[in-house]
C-alpha cells in the first residue's frame, strides 16, 4: 500500500431496499404526524469502490457449496453469494451507539446446521470502548439475535488477522467456545445464548496479551492457540492447548517454541484424511510488526511435530533489502490428502506470496511466480500507475471445500481470488470497507461524486456504480486524504492535501480527472498535513496543518496555485479553513479550543475574532457554509447542537429543530424552495439518525431506517446540487452510503 502514514483504523444483512422514514418537527405532535404520513421512502445503496479495506478473516461453510462468510476489522461481516457473485453485508443495522461492534473478531459456523452463523463483534478492548457482543443467526445472517458480553474484543488491534477465536463444538452444537483476548476462553451450552468462563482453560490472561488467538477443531478435539506470556509468547511457554472431552484442557506435547525469539501461533487448519494439524507461527501477533515466522505439522495421531516452512525468513533480496516476514494464512484441501496453502505475512521487501504443497508440506510451490492479475474492476489496486502486487497483510486465507482450485485470500486492500491457480482477480463485490473523510458533489461536470479516503486517498466517481476508472488520484499517490476543496465559483478548481510519500498537495483544473502536486510546499506538509481550502474563484489557497498526534502548526498562504507559501499566524493552529462560497474575499475558521469564530475579508491574508462563547474542546466541531449566498454559516457541535450564523460570524444562533449534530452537508433545494436541502448526520429524538430538511431546519425527516445505519457515520455528508433528495453518507468502515427518494 503507498504512504505508511497514520491508518484510518485509529479513527474512530441488508441490501437495497425501500425504508419507511419519520419526520420530527417543533410544531407539535400532530405536525409530526402529518409530516410522518408524508414523508418519502429512501432506496439505499452503497458506491462502488470494491473493497479499500482489511479482509482480516474468510470462512467457507463446509457442508454447503458456493456458501462462505467474511469478516473486516472495522466494516461488520459479509455473506457470499455464489450465483450472484457478491458479498452481502450483514451487519449495517447496528447503529451509532453500537459503533465499536462493526469490527468483527470471529465467525462461526455450524457444520450440522448449514443455516446457523455467530459473530463475535468489538473494534477495540481499551478502556474507552464498550464490551463485546455475540451475533447468532438461523438464517445465515438474514436476522439476528444478540446477547452482549461483560468482556472486550479487539477486532482492529493486533493480531485481528489471526484465525477464529470462535467455534461450534465439534461434539455438540448446542456448545460454543469464544476466545478474548484478556478474559481467558468463555463457553456458552445454549447456542451462545449466555457465556461463563471455561474455568478449567490453564493459560492465565495478561493485560496487554493476545489471550486466546484462535480455535480449531480437528476430528472431535478442540484446539486453542495461545498468544500471552509476555504479551507475545514467551520463548518456552506453551502456545497450544487442546480438549478431547469439552472439560479436560491440556498444554499440547512437544509443541514448537521460540528458541531466540517468541512463538505466537497465528491460524491452524486441520486435515481430515491425514489427521494432521497445520500451524503458522511469527513473532508478533502482526499485521505489522513481524519478522520471522515458520509452520509445522502435528500428527495428532501419533503427538509427532515436523517443521514444514517454505522458505525461511531472513537473507535478503535482489536489490539488497531485508527480507523479514512472518506466516499467516493456512488452509487445506477438504478434498484432497496433503494438500494445503499457506501465506507470508508482512513481507514487505519481496511482497507476500501464498505457498501450496500437495505433498505434506515436503515441497512447496509460491503461486505468485506465475500469478496473472486483472484489476480492471478495480482500478485503485494498481496503487496509481504500478501492476498490481501479490499483497500484503496476507493473514486470511481460505481454500473452497468443493473446489480444489478456488483460493481466496484477503490483504489489507481486497479479496483476491483464483479458480486455476494462476489467473487472480479480485473476489470482491459488495464488499465496501473504505473509511471516508471527505465528499464533494460538484454542481456540474461528468463526475457526481468526489471522495477523500483513509489509505487511498482521493477518488472520482464517474458512476455510483462502478469502481472508479482512474482509481486512486496520482501525481501524487496519497495513503490517507486529509483535505479535499473546490472552488465554489470554479468547479473546475480543485485542491486536495494527504499523507503521500512524494508530495502532500495537488490541484486539478479538470474537476479532479487528473491532477499535478504544488510546486511547492511548506516544510510541516509532509509530517502534519491538515485540511485545504480554496476560496470561491480559486485564486487563495489556505491550509492548516495538524500532526497525527495533535500537534497544531501555523497555517499557510498561497496566491500562486502552491507555488510559493506564507504563513498566516492570525488563523487559529489547526482550524479547518471554510471558504465562503460567494465571495472570494472571505474565509472563516472555528477555534474548538475557545469557542471563537475567526473570520478574513482580505482573501485568507488576517484572520479577526467575530463571535465568541460557543461550544469549545472538541477537534471534531464542524463549520460548514451554505452554497449560493456569503456568510450563512452552520456549526456543528455534537452532542452540543446545531448553531447558524446569517452575519458572516458576528452572531450565532442556537438551532432548537434538533439537539445534536455531527455533519451536514447540503444540496438540490426541493421543488419550490429557495433554500438548499439540508442533509444532518444528528439526532432530533433518541436516536442518531440521518436527516434532510427542506425548510431551513425548521423541521426534519429521517431518511435512513433502522436497517441501514453503518454504526459511526459523523465524518461527512452531502448532497447532490443536481438531483433533490439524494445524498452521500460517509461511513467509518462501509464505505460511501447514498439514498434516493423512490
Amino acid at each position: 500500500m503507498p504512504a505508511s502514514r497514520p491508518s484510518r483504523r485509529a479513527v474512530l444483512a441488508a441490501t437495497a431496499a425501500v425504508a419507511a422514514v419519520s419526520a420530527v418537527s417543533l410544531s407539535g405532535t400532530a405536525a409530526q404526524a402529518a409530516s410522518a404520513a408524508a414523508a418519502p421512502a429512501y432506496r439505499w445503496r452503497t458506491a462502488v469502490i470494491g473493497g479499500t479495506g482489511f479482509v482480516t478473516g474468510v470462512l467457507f461453510h463446509p457442508s454447503v457449496r458456493g456458501l462462505a462468510y467474511a469478516r473486516t476489522d472495522i466494516g461488520g461481516a459479509y455473506r457470499w453469494d455464489e450465483r450472484a457473485a457478491r458479498w452481502t453485508a450483514l451487519t449495517d443495522h447496528l447503529g451509532w451507539d453500537d459503533w465499536n461492534l462493526l469490527g468483527v473478531e470471529a465467525i462461526a459456523v455450524d457444520p450440522a446446521h448449514p443455516d446457523r452463523v455467530y459473530l463475535s463483534l468489538g473494534t477495540y478492548a481499551q478502556s474507552w470502548a464498550g464490551n463485546g457482543a455475540v451475533l447468532r443467526s438461523e438464517d445465515r445472517g438474514a436476522t439476528w439475535a444478540r446477547t452482549d458480553l461483560t468482556v472486550k474484543l479487539g477486532a482492529n488491534e493486533d493480531g485481528r488477522g489471526a484465525g477464529e477465536r470462535l467455534l461450534v463444538d465439534p461434539r455438540d452444537s448446542d456448545t460454543l467456545w469464544l476466545g478474548t483476548r484478556h478474559d481467558g476462553l468463555l463457553k456458552s451450552t445454549d447456542r451462545g445464548a449466555t457465556w461463563a468462563p471455561a474455568s478449567t482453560f490453564p493459560a492465565t490472561p495478561s493485560a496487554s496479551g493476545q489471550g486466546v488467538i484462535f480455535l480449531v477443531a480437528a476430528g472431535r478435539t478442540v484446539y486453542a492457540g495461545w498468544g500471552d506470556g509476555d504479551g507475545k509468547g514467551t520463548a518456552g511457554t506453551a502456545n497450544l492447548y487442546r480438549t478431547s472431552d469439552g472439560t479436560t484442557w491440556e498444554a499440547v506435547p512437544g509443541q514448537p517454541v521460540g528458541a531466540t525469539s517468541a512463538k505466537v501461533p497465528i491460524r491452524a487448519a486441520y486435515d481430515k484424511h491425514t489427521r494432521d494439524l497445520y500451524v503458522t507461527y511469527a513473532n508478533a501477533p502482526g499485521p505489522n510488526g513481524q519478522s520471522d515466522g515458520s509452520v509445522h505439522k502435528l500428527r495428532t495421531t501419533t503427538g509427532s511435530w515436523t517443521d514444514v516452512t517454505p522458505v525461511e525468513p531472513g537473507g535478503t533480496t535482489a536489490d539488497g533489502s531485508a527480507d523479514n516476514f512472518a506466516y499467516g494464512g493456512v488452509a487445506v484441501d477438504a478434498c484432497r490428502a496433503g494438500t494445503l496453502v499457506v501465506s507470508t505475512n508482512n513481507r514487505w521487501a519481496d511482497i507476500d506470496t501464498v505457498f501450496r504443497s500437495t505433498n505434506g508440506g515436503r515441497t512447496w510451490t509460491s503461486l505468485k511466480d506465475s500469478a496473472v492479475f486483472d484489476v480492471s474492476e478495480t482500478p485503485f489496486l494498481k496503487w496509481g500507475k504500478d501492476k498490481p502486487k501479490f499483497g500484503w497483510w496476507i493473514q486470511a486465507l481460505a481454500l473452497d471445500p468443493y473446489d480444489s482450485r478456488h483460493i481466496v485470500y484477503g490483504t489489507g486492500a481486497t479479496l483476491y481470488g483464483t479458480r486455476d491457480l494462476k489467473h487472480w482477480a479480485p473476489q470482491i463485490r459488495g464488499l465496501e470497507e473504505t473509511s471516508v473523510r471527505h465528499l464533494i458533489s460538484p454542481p456540474v461536470g461528468q463526475a457526481h461524486l468526489l471522495s477523500g479516503l483513509g489509505d487511498i486517498g482521493v477518488m472520482y466517481h464517474e458512476r455510483l456504480t462502478s469502481s472508479p476508472s482512474r482509481g486512486m488520484a496520482s501525481n501524487p499517490v496519497f495513503g490517507s486524504a486529509t483535505g479535499l476543496a473546490q472552488a465554489a465559483a470554479k468547479p473546475s478548481y480543485v485542491v486536495r492535501s494527504g499523507w503521500g510519500d512524494n508530495g502532500n498537495g495537488a490541484f486539478s483544473n479538470d474537476g479532479g480527472k487528473s491532477w499535478a502536486p504544488f510546486a511547492a510546499q511548506p516544510a510541516i506538509a509532509k509530517d502534519a498535513p491538515g485540511p485545504i481550502a480554496t476560496n470561491a474563484d480559486g485564486s487563495v489557497l489556505l491550509w492548516t496543518f495538524v500532526h497525527w498526534d495533535g500537534t497544531k502548526y501555523p497555517a499557510q498562504r498561497s496566491t500562486d496555485n502552491g507555488t510559493t507559501w506564507s504563513e498566516v499566524s492570525s488563523v487559529p493552529k489547526g482550524a479547518t479553513p471554510v471558504a465562503d462560497p460567494a465571495d472570494p474575499t472571505r474565509f472563516y475558521a472555528y477555534d474548538t479550543d475557545t469557542g471563537t469564530l475567526y473570520a478574513s475579508t482580505d482573501s485568507g491574508l488576517t484572520f479577526t475574532a467575530r463571535a465568541s462563547g460557543l461550544p469549545s474542546g472538541d477537534s471534531q466541531f464542524e463549520l460548514a457554509a451554505a452554497p449560493g449566498s456569503s456568510g450563512d454559516l452552520w456549526l456543528s457541535v455534537k452532542w452540543n447542537g446545531l448553531y447558524r450564523s446569517t452575519d458572516a460570524g458576528a452572531t450565532f444562533t442556537k438551532v432548537t429543530s434538533c439537539w445534536a449534530s455531527y455533519t451536514l452537508g447540503f444540496g438540490r433545494a426541493a421543488e419550490g424552495a429557495s433554500y438548499p436541502a439540508i442533509y444532518l448526520v444528528g439526532s432530533t429524538e433518541t436516536i442518531t439518525a440521518i436527516y434532510r430538511s427542506d425548510d431551513e431546519a425548521r423541521t426534519w425527516t429521517r431518511i435512513n431506517d433502522d436497517a441501514h445505519q453503518w454504526g459511526w457515520t459523523g465524518a461527512a455528508i452531502t448532497g447532490d446540487p443536481r438531483i433533490h433528495g439524494r445524498v452521500y453518507v460517509a461511513t467509518n468502515g462501509r464505505g460511501i452510503q447514498y439514498g434516493e427518494p423512490v
